[in-house]
């Protein structure tokens, strides 16, 4: 520290020198990584390369070329351009050390003074500035109020030191609330996860019940059809049963009018020998046609009741139907009903056989 300036000096010579070496030539800045070595071992921003390459191979695809800006080597590229070229991790190594140094020190270093900017002076010693820090009271004071002052019993401590120890403190603090703003962005990423599987779930459950319904209609319609044939095959029997009876009908109808045409006839042109001699025959044809048995269809043979479905138990099956979870929950409810119910019920059995002993233990 320079006594009378008050100021720090820092070394010059080796810090800036390194800082040279570090620079690239093109943008005349430290490296910015990723930084490419080239065949001639000097070094590149991969920024600035590939910059320099695109500028001398526009219309080139597969490979080009470059000169090297220090020492006009010229660098021969394929087709991955320069991206082919291999990194040197010690260089990109040297800049993050040299880097965590410069910051180190910056921390270290007390900030230097403004020669245009006012220093801030004691407000009971106006002309004194303020360069200890009372820990008794928590405030930065001037060496005046340690000696004179309200200050002379505290315990102090040289501002710088104090001010290295609080930022410190704050250096922890922000740590702390950066691990902590850590940790609520992991949560709030997990349930943003949560929120997208539960989506996810939310859709191959919908699709899975859809699937479900899908197979009990087509199995409804499937039984639908079966039972409509089976509907259909009965319905086919009856007609048939109808036809066969009505042919047999119609037969005996023609039958009994050939046998009415035939009386009548022989009633109107035979004579009365030949009218007596086959009128006995006729009679008793006319009785046996007219004895013939008739019976006509049954009501209960148009009924078709017996094709009637009970669809209660399916309705009420369909109507309960639920998930598994809840069917299980369900089923624990009516079995702790049914559980409290047969407590009951002993309870009162209890109560009813307590009067019959007390009258028991009076009759002793």
């Amino acid at each position: 520290m320079d006594i009378q300036t008050a100021q720090l000096v820092r070394p010059v010579g080796a810090m800036e020198n390194l800082e040279q070496q570090l620079s690239c030539p093109i943008c005349l800045d430290m490296f910015t990584k990723p930084v490419v070595i080239l065949p001639c071992q000097h070094n590149l921003c991969r920024g600035c390369a590939g910059e320099l390459y695109e500028s001398k191979n526009r219309y080139t695809f597969s490979g080009g070329s470059f000169r090297c800006p220090t020492c006009r080597f010229e660098v021969l590229l394929d087709r991955h351009g320069v991206y082919g070229l291999q990194r040197n991790l010690l260089v990109e190594n040297i800049i993050d050390i040299y880097k965590q140094q410069q910051e180190r020190q910056r921390d270290d270093e007390p900030p230097l003074k403004d020669k245009e900017a006012k220093e801030p002076k004691c407000k009971e010693h106006e002309e004194e500035r303020i360069n200890i820090y009372c820990i008794t009271c928590q405030t930065p004071t001037c060496s005046m109020c340690k000696v004179f002052g309200q200050h002379k019993d505290c315990q102090v401590s040289p501002l710088h030191a104090v001010y290295q120890s609080q930022k410190s403190e704050l250096r922890a603090a922000v740590e702390l609330l950066a691990a902590a703003n850590s940790s609520v962005q992991s949560a709030v990423t997990q349930m943003d996860d949560s929120c997208t599987l539960i989506r996810q779930n939310g859709e191959l459950q919908k699709r899975r019940l859809g699937e479900s319904f899908d197979l009990l209609f087509a199995i409804l319609e499937e039984r639908k059809q079966q039972l409509l044939e089976r509907v259909g095959q009965v319905e086919e029997e009856k007609l048939a049963a109808l036809r066969a009876l009505a042919e047999r009908y119609k037969l005996q109808l023609q039958s009994s009018n050939q046998l009415q045409e035939k009386l009548t006839e022989s009633a109107q042109r035979c004579g009365a020998a030949e009218f007596l001699l086959s009128s006995k025959q006729l009679l008793q044809e006319a009785e046996q046609a007219a004895k013939a048995p008739l019976t006509g269809p049954e009501p209960a043979d148009a009924c078709m009741d017996h094709l009637t479905i009970d669809t209660l138990d399916a309705e009420e099956l369909i109507a309960n139907m639920g998930f598994i979870q809840d069917q299980d929950q369900d089923l624990d409810q009516n079995q702790d009903q049914d559980q409290a119910l047969d407590q009951e019920h002993s309870q009162e059995q209890d109560l009813d056989q307590a009067p019959d002993q007390d009258l028991d233990a009076g009759r002793d």
